[in-house]
């Protein structure tokens, strides 16, 4: 049997950099194919359509609220956005992870004073829209009784839209720096577009 040629695994080996550096794992880049098919051959306004006059408070959703919720939050925060964040399954009280705290000051934000909350120590409010990350976070916390119109997926502001932004979780220091920089600019196109509609969420 041959060997593989030099060139091809140079092109191999740049192609597993980019799934790395942008997507986490190669797990990570099929839930982001995934969800990106779902989001295009779904509704595609699923998650996406809210009421700036209904909104009070933004609260953030993950898996652990120790990485992507808690850096969303920080940056809704920094913007004079009212805001939250939850995790699905973590430990209340847990700080962001070191390494995000580590990252988050290349972006502006700091972690250090961040405690996460879990979802089981969370009282929903009427007035919260609760943003995920993951498609399937948002139909967890539909089958959990959460009204549809208080869901949204923060992806539908990331440019291009993100249906699937992966958890950066034990993964590489690149990976959690591509992971805010598409959540950072999200976050803050929610928070200018909800301010031009002069929601609640984003007064004095």
């Amino acid at each position: 049997m041959n060997a593989i040629p030099p060139g091809v695994r140079r092109r191999f080996a740049r192609i597993l950099h980019l799934i790395e550096t942008n997507h986490g794992t190669h797990r990570g880049w099929v839930r982001y194919l995934l969800g990106q098919m779902e989001g295009v051959f779904g509704p595609r306004e699923r998650f996406r359509h809210i009421e700036p006059a209904a909104v009070e408070r933004l609260v953030f959703v993950c898996l652990g609220n120790i990485n992507r919720s808690a850096f969303a939050h920080a940056v809704a925060a920094a913007g004079k956005a009212r805001c939250a964040s939850i995790g699905l399954a973590t430990t209340t009280g847990a700080r962001a992870t070191e390494i995000a705290r580590g990252i988050a000051p290349e972006f502006g934000i700091s972690l250090d004073g961040h405690r996460a909350t879990d979802i089981g120590d969370y009282e929903l409010q009427p007035g919260d829209l609760l943003l995920v990350m993951e498609l399937r976070h948002a139909h967890r916390l539909a089958a959990r009784g959460i009204p549809p119109r208080q869901i949204a997926l923060l992806g539908h502001w990331a440019r291009p839209i993100r249906y699937h932004i992966h958890d950066p979780h034990t993964l590489s220091v690149e990976y959690y720096r591509s992971c805010f920089a598409v959540i950072q600019p999200a976050v803050r196109r929610l928070v200018a577009e909800l301010a031009a509609a002069d929601s609640p969420s984003t007064r004095p």
